[in-house]
């Protein structure tokens, strides 16, 4: 008698994968099939991509690699960020080694990619950020990979103060995952603007890309925007003004891929007012949060897009410091199908801090939209710009790096029940010892502070946030450098890190006995 396995496990985790749970019965058996209950797994690989810092050469650039410790998987473990390659005159990637310019090692030729690129920022161990910098106009953009233990929440941050000129702010931007589809509300095509959308692909494929920009009237006449190509390991930066002759202030822009993945981002400027990174807002969703809103915000536009066939109306509410309410005069917004629209909710927080939740005037007709704000800090010719994109729960876990001692501000907010929430403050990047304490986020309040900070830090450090208990909660971190009487700042979300995913586990022996 012998005995032959059935191997049945990928077709399990294929349909666990689309459904979410697999059942299945060894051959002959006629009872009740058995479900195979899942389990969360640590990732075993991540990747980032970090587009290219600023076009001025009083740049100064940071970058912050980190990975939350916890439970990795086995094997060996990486995370790199490595420079994306420059695109020649005829629109290809070059394939030469970028060490050769820094003069650290000879030209390996053209062809191998593994080889190619120069390794910027290096992550070693979970729990302690690593940083690097870079000065002037020609930070490239960067590509990253990180596997084994380090790869779960792996999180990259890069941060740039730029004190004169047009692109003049602080701008900051957590690198963001490969993917085929973004939405970003808020960008221009006006004069006064100069907002550049940065597509990055990591793969070792062109990838070809579609730009849609839509305004307040529909779809806007593109000269170009069809078929962008971006060569492999390379990143490609637009003005988004050059793909339409219509100068609109507030538009949407719509990237898709027809084949391979990339990163994308904007880069907005504003004439008087500064520059900061816009991320993608979250997928379309009937109800979306943007929180962390400054209390000291002197401007706030809100700007949405309904992707659908249908319009939306939307109730918009201020989540405050005590309680949820509707802003005076601005209760509710009509966005229109495939058309964006927008709204000057002005200095709406009044002095407290604030986030900003959208959820349909009727429960039935509940239309998908996204939606992001444009914040202005200071006055005259003291404003500053950032963005804050709509965004997913911070989930099981979520973080943000390069927190200085000075300058971070953490905003939680619950919009349904209350929550309890741990905030872990890492070890610093050169030196100090990690943090940890617990916060209760009211429902229907949002809760801003300034962050733990690790004991004895030297460096910069990276903030974790965790939901143990309770209602959803979203967050953001405000980082906040005044330079010469101007209040540069940034913001970031926290969406979960997704370090986890769901896998099934086999409940039931599949070995058949053959005679």
């Amino acid at each position: 008698m012998k005995s032959t396995p059935l191997s049945l496990i990928a077709g399990t985790v294929a349909l666990a994968a689309v459904t979410g749970f697999a059942a299945f019965n060894a051959p002959g058996d006629t009872a009740p099939a058995k479900a195979a209950s899942a389990s969360r797994l640590p990732v075993e690989r991540s990747s980032l991509l970090c587009p290219a810092p600023s076009d001025s050469e009083l740049a100064d650039t940071a970058y912050t690699s980190y990975t939350p410790a916890g439970k990795g998987t086995g094997g060996e473990s990486a995370a790199e960020l490595k420079e994306a390659r420059p695109v020649t005159d005829d629109g290809t990637s070059d394939t030469s080694d970028t060490t050769e310019k820094s003069g650290k090692s000879s030209k390996t030729g053209k062809g191998d990619a593994s080889t190619a690129e120069k390794t910027v920022v290096a992550l070693k161990e979970a729990g302690k950020p690593v940083t690097a910098d870079a000065d002037g106009a020609d930070a490239p953009a960067l590509v990253g990979t990180a596997t084994g233990a380090l790869a779960p929440g792996w999180s990259a941050q890069q941060t740039t103060s730029v004190t004169a000129g047009s692109t003049r702010g602080l701008l900051g931007v957590s690198c963001t995952a490969p993917d085929t589809e973004f939405w970003f509300p808020g960008v221009s095509t006006a004069a006064k603007a100069q907002d550049y959308i940065h597509l990055t692909n990591p793969d070792s494929g062109a990838a070809v890309v579609d730009i849609q920009l839509f305004g307040p009237d529909g779809d806007l006449k593109a000269d170009v925007g069809d078929g962008i190509a971006v060569p492999a390991h390379s990143s490609v930066a637009m003005l988004l003004s050059t793909l339409t002759g219509e100068a609109v202030d507030d538009a949407t822009a719509h990237v898709t891929t027809r084949s391979g993945r990339v990163g994308a981002v904007v880069r907005g400027a504003r004439e008087d007012a500064g520059s900061d990174w816009l991320t993608a807002s979250a997928d379309p969703s009937a109800t979306v949060v943007l929180p962390g809103i400054p209390a000291d915000a002197t401007s706030v536009q809100l700007i949405a897009y309904a992707p659908g066939e249908d319009d939306a109306d939307v109730k918009v509410q201020l989540i405050g410091k005590s309680a949820t309410f509707a802003p005076a005069g601005n209760d509710t917004l009509h966005v229109k199908s495939g058309m964006t629209a927008s709204v000057d909710l002005k200095n709406v927080t009044r002095k407290e801090p604030g986030s900003l939740r959208l959820t349909p005037v009727e429960g039935e007709r509940a239309t998908p939209i996204v939606a992001a704000l444009r914040v202005v800090r200071g006055t005259g010719s003291a404003q500053e710009i950032a963005y804050i994109p709509a965004t997913r729960p911070v989930g099981a876990r979520a973080s943000v790096a390069d927190n200085r001692a000075k300058g971070s501000t953490l905003s939680l907010v619950a919009p349904g029940a209350t929550a309890q929430v741990k905030v872990t403050a890492s070890a610093g990047s050169e030196g100090g010892e990690q943090t940890v304490k617990e916060y209760t986020v009211k429902g229907g309040t949002t809760l801003a502070f300034t962050p733990p900070v690790p004991s004895g830090l030297k460096g910069s450090y990276a903030l974790t946030v965790e939901t143990e208990s309770g209602g959803p909660v979203y967050a953001a971190r405000t980082l906040a450098l005044p330079e010469d009487g101007v209040q540069m700042f940034t913001v970031q979300t926290l969406p979960d890190d997704r370090g986890t995913v769901e896998v099934p586990a086999a409940v039931q022996d599949l070995t058949v006995l053959d005679d």
